[in-house]
């Protein structure tokens, strides 16, 4: 057994080792010098050094392209169109495009190197994201492995964002850490309190961010966020919100539920709001949804433990919070204005939703999710 796991880690080891070898060969060996980058049919042109990729690039000229990853080529965020012939696509970047993508010659930004001219399209709301500068108000442990931690921004009401979206958070060198690295994180705090930033960040182990965040960053520190990004958002109908997370993917609906409250959006949406966790331990606000839920009436709060011991005197829902769900929807909830899904959490989580859901008659052009990477 430990044979077979051995033998793709040596693998992917030297695989990685090898491309890390050509990458610096042909940073030493290839001077590729001035290239132009054509944004949008010329509307806008940069002169930039030849030889990186293009996602890093275009954020030394302030044009932050999504990427959930940091850059590392295993989220598929950082997509836009290529024009112009950049060489064939990678076997890194066929994953994460369609067939239609590819032919339309969609990319990978952090995949695609410049060397050479090229001309690209970019959504135009990319324009409007932003660096901001903050300070770290707070760092609360919500979870033995879940921080809150809440950044005060230098210019008030700075940032603009929909409930739903997500920031880059800037990892600085730390440790072995040689390089600033980016991570994506939904962003938990109501978009009407624009003068900070609030993130529920998991302990990953072996996570560059993560680790940063739960070992190294301290209250009073300096910090960066790029956006915002993202277009997980409440769509407005009538139709009720079928709402499913676990672990720090509380962060989006946090955000959306209250300032959904705060400004009465969607007076017509009846909210139902999953959250499963393992066990106790693994449960965090609970008297606050439970009092959110007491006070506002179209607001369902359904918490659910999969593994509970007796001794933690559990007397919620408990099983999988898939056959939570499933039970719900078959019995429990009103279908009177249509059903919509929204999702945040693991691929694996929201795949198993999805198939819930679609199994019981809510169209999967009305599920929304936010995967994390």
């Amino acid at each position: 057994m430990n044979q077979i796991i051995l033998g793709p880690l040596v693998v992917a080891g030297a695989a990685a080792a090898l491309a890390l070898v050509i990458a610096l060969v042909d940073r030493v060996v290839n001077d590729y010098g001035e290239v132009t980058i054509d944004v949008n049919h010329g509307k806008r042109l940069y002169k930039v050094r030849g030889g990186s990729p293009l996602l890093g690039t275009l954020a030394s000229q302030g044009v932050f392209v999504p990427s959930a990853c940091g850059g590392r080529g295993s989220c598929g965020a950082c997509k836009v169109r290529v024009l112009s012939d950049v060489g064939p696509v990678l076997p890194t970047e066929t994953p994460y495009l369609s067939p239609q993508e590819l032919a339309n010659g969609v990319r990978l930004s952090c995949q695609v190197k410049l060397k050479k001219d090229i001309a690209v399209e970019l959504p135009d709301e990319l324009f409007s994201v932003k660096k901001f500068k903050a300070t770290v108000e707070r760092l609360d442990d919500v979870t033995y492995d879940i921080k809150d931690a809440v950044f005060r921004l230098d210019e008030p009401r700075e940032i603009s964002f929909t409930s739903g979206q997500y920031v880059q958070l800037v990892v600085p060198p730390y440790g072995t850490i040689k390089e600033s690295v980016q991570r994506a994180y939904s962003m938990a705090s109501r978009p009407g309190d624009s003068g900070r930033v609030e993130l529920l960040i998991r302990l990953v182990p072996g996570g560059i961010a993560t680790t940063y965040v739960h070992t190294a960053l301290k209250v009073g520190d300096r910090v960066e966020l790029v956006g915002p990004f993202g277009d997980f958002r409440v769509r407005d109908t009538s139709a009720a919100m079928v709402c499913v997370a676990g672990g720090s993917g509380m962060a989006p609906f946090k955000s959306m539920f209250y300032d959904m409250r705060e400004r009465d959006a969607f007076p017509d949406k009846d909210i139902w709001y999953f959250f499963g966790a393992r066990s106790s331990r693994d449960m965090f606000y609970l008297d606050e949804l439970r009092r959110l839920e007491a006070e506002w009436p179209r607001f369902h709060f359904v918490p659910a433990l999969s593994e509970p011991s007796p001794e933690e005197g559990w007397n919620g829902e408990t099983g999988l919070i898939t056959d939570v769900l499933e039970r719900y929807v078959k019995d429990r909830i009103p279908r009177d204005k249509g059903l919509e899904g929204y999702l945040c959490g693991s691929p694996g989580m929201i795949n198993a939703c999805i198939a819930v859901m679609t199994r019981n008659g809510i169209a999967e052009g009305d599920i929304f999710y936010d995967k994390f990477a």
